[in-house]
């Protein structure tokens, strides 16, 4: 079987490893005669699951105790209405508008109670760069500030020196207003210090399984209190004293998220992920910066560039949809630019080999052999 260099923003490829196992074990998991997907999740088989995922979530994240682990539904769009109804009490919401997500969450907010502006870098519907700490105006009266760290779009990443900077800053400015942050297309591809933050947030589909399930880290405090009437579904409280089964949870996504997991850890854990990261990304952004312009990255800023999401352009949009139609044939999938941005985007998430970045950057280096205009 052939299969394809799979640089999708999401879903997006999965380890090998991870799919074949899931294979083997699909039809009779474990010895009990039906698949993992077909038993109730109040049963022991199923309960086993859920609970090694979060006991190997917890180990490489080192997520501290006073911290819950929710498996929840509705993909991180959700939680942009969710984090406002189960942490504002009648308070304002302070936002990081960075790119569409972030952008998405402030809107969402708005619509369900009072929010602020920290910060925003859109210039002409663009987004470019992340705000200077400086610049920053946080409320000291709002419920909590949120922050999008990594715009899959836009390709801007919140990286751990400009994090630690923004954690100082808000202690600062604002002591006691908890950081919430979508993490959803970043999350388990470095290492990272959940006690930063009241409350992180992500969708499966990037770094952590198939789409279905979401992922909520939230510090005990943050769980009691809530004023407003919320359905009994979203509240926080009644899904952490349920163990993410209020109601029947996403097992097909949760048991396939645990074998992520343990993948992760026998690839070294994050550490060792974000070193691979970093080298992926680095041979892509070396051959865009050393491409003489026919490769323009579109966050030209080293410090706020991600190092998962890679958008770029090429001379023209006529130039952009023969890269993308050519790269098919040649065996590539994934690498059409956001519909709301165009251009090209390479993801490079976890499962993407360094293998698959180096046949990347030799396609590249094809097509501007056979498509550099005439000087």
């Amino acid at each position: 079987m052939t299969r394809a260099w799979n640089f999708s923003a999401g879903p997006a490829t999965l380890p090998l490893a991870v799919l074949q196992q899931a294979q083997k074990e699909f039809t009779d998991w474990h010895g009990i005669g039906a698949s993992i997907v077909e038993v109730s999740h109040r049963g022991p088989a199923f309960s086993g699951v859920i609970a090694d995922a979060e006991a190997d979530l917890r180990e490489l994240l080192a997520i501290p105790e006073n911290y819950r682990v929710l498996f929840l539904q509705g993909g991180a769009s959700l939680q942009f209405a969710q984090v406002p109804m189960n942490l504002a009490n009648g308070k304002s919401s302070n936002h990081i508008v960075t790119g569409t997500w972030s952008q998405k969450a402030y809107k969402e907010a708005a619509r369900l109670g009072a929010a602020s502006l920290a910060a925003s870098t859109e210039e002409g519907g663009q987004f470019k760069k992340l705000p200077a700490i400086e610049r920053l105006q946080f409320d000291s009266n709002a419920a909590y500030v949120h922050l999008c760290t990594n715009e899959t779009i836009h390709g801007i990443e919140v990286h751990e020196a400009y994090e630690a900077r923004l954690h100082a800053a808000l202690a600062a400015a604002a002591p006691g207003v908890p950081l919430v942050a979508d993490m959803s297309s970043h999350i388990l591809s470095r290492p990272l210090d959940v006690s930063r933050y009241g409350l992180i947030y992500a969708g499966a589909q990037k770094n952590v399984g198939p789409s279905g399930v979401t992922l909520v880290i939230v510090r005990n405090d943050l769980l009691d209190g809530t004023k407003n009437n919320v359905p009994t579904q979203l509240l926080y409280r009644n899904q952490a004293d349920n163990g993410s089964m209020l109601n029947t949870p996403a097992t097909f996504s949760i048991y396939m998220a645990g074998l992520v997991f343990k993948w992760l850890k026998g690839q070294g854990g994050l550490k060792a992920m974000a070193a691979a990261n970093q080298e992926k990304a680095r041979r892509l952004y070396e051959a865009l910066d050393h491409s003489k312009g026919f490769y323009r990255a579109c966050i030209e800023d080293a410090n706020c560039r991600s190092i998962m999401n890679v958008p770029f352009n090429l001379p023209t949009p006529e130039l952009e949809a023969q890269f993308v139609k050519e790269s098919e044939s040649a065996g590539f999938i994934g690498l059409k630019g956001h519909k709301s941005v165009g251009g090209i985007r390479a993801s490079l998430y976890n499962a993407v080999p360094l293998e698959a970045v180096d046949a990347l950057l030799r396609f590249m280096e094809k097509f501007a052999a056979a498509h550099r205009p005439e000087k």
